[in-house]
């Protein structure tokens, strides 16, 4: 049974026809036009139209950043697009007459994850997206948690640091300024600053203007000391933040994805030692295993698909 996944990012949307196995039958990709939120829901349609052309689908999942409620239909509050209270899945649904949820696109990757990719053998799973922000999803007992009121798994907006860094969100402190895309280059700049083993990224500053992530990337694959720093520094914290998941959530495994988990085991390293170091009771408790997301740029078309089609499933 084929479903159509898609997800709607910043700057692009991506869609695909999904099989049973989580594999892309087909796939398109279009600029996102953000401003205008009208011309948005004709894009979707559009592309969901070319997708479902000579191909029978079951439901159509759509994955986007922002609070979603519980059914999976109305989008409280989308912060790269015009959508608060957005009935989007009735909108779409009365111009398409084919079944659509909508999910949160870190949900949608996370599930990804778990059927598909480096959360398949468990049933409790953790996964972090970490790209310019700090993404979060949940698995407990082989179901997505949600929350109440659908707007659950904001792990990246977990406060770390009392009266921390100023977060997008209003409130201070919050891992995602400390385990992001955007505080690795921070941290970088910061190393940078100081010298030392810090040289390169300097001089890798002055001659481009300014340090990007593709540029502290490259020094990181070159095992630069100064960039290996920045993203232990990284590290440490998202395995503090880790330890205290833990405590609450006791996941079989924690996943990484996003732009910086390519640094693989460079990152994983000082996620479990920050992670051991804090975690209560260590020695008498069961110890998770720590990885890096496999299915990358598909994970969110992957996921959105498979939602909907579990939803199909859930209320036949």
């Amino acid at each position: 049974m084929h479903a159509i996944g898609i997800d709607i990012g910043g700057t692009k949307i991506a869609g695909a026809v999904v099989d049973e196995l989580g594999a892309i039958v087909r796939s398109e990709r279009t600029p996102t036009p953000a401003g205008d939120s009208r011309l948005l829901e004709d894009t979707v349609v559009e592309m969901i139209r070319s997708l479902s052309a000579g191909e029978p689908t079951a439901a159509v999942g759509v994955a986007a950043a922002g609070f979603i409620d519980a059914a999976q239909s109305m989008v409280y509050y989308a912060p790269n697009i015009d959508w608060r209270n957005e009935p989007f899945r009735e909108k779409l649904e009365a111009r398409i007459g084919t079944t659509v949820v909508v999910d949160n696109d870190a949900n949608a990757a996370g599930w990804a994850e778990f059927r598909f990719g480096a959360g398949r053998l468990v049933s409790d799973m953790v996964m972090l997206t970490i790209g310019t922000g700090v993404g979060g999803a949940i698995v407990a007992g082989d179901r997505l948690f949600r929350g109440g009121f659908g707007a659950g798994a904001e792990l990246g907006h977990v406060r770390v640091v009392p009266n921390g860094i100023a977060c997008g969100c209003g409130r201070r402190g919050c891992l995602e300024q400390y385990g992001s895309g955007r505080a690795l280059l921070r941290m970088a700049n910061e190393i940078a600053d100081a010298g030392g083993i810090g040289q390169e990224l300097a001089r890798a500053r002055d001659e481009h203007g300014m340090l990007d992530g593709r540029l502290v990337g490259a020094l990181i694959e070159a095992d630069d000391p100064g960039a290996i720093e920045a993203l232990r520094r990284l590290g440490n914290w998202l395995g503090q933040a880790a330890a205290s998941l833990s405590a609450v959530l006791d996941p079989q495994r924690f996943v990484f994805g996003g732009g910086v988990a390519v640094a693989g085991e460079l990152l994983l390293g000082p996620i479990r030692e920050a992670y051991f170091d804090h975690l209560p009771a260590r020695g008498y408790h069961p110890e998770p295993d720590f990885v890096i997301a496999e299915l990358v740029n598909d994970a969110g078309v992957v996921g959105a698909a498979d939602l909907a089609r579990v939803w199909v499933a859930e209320h036949a």
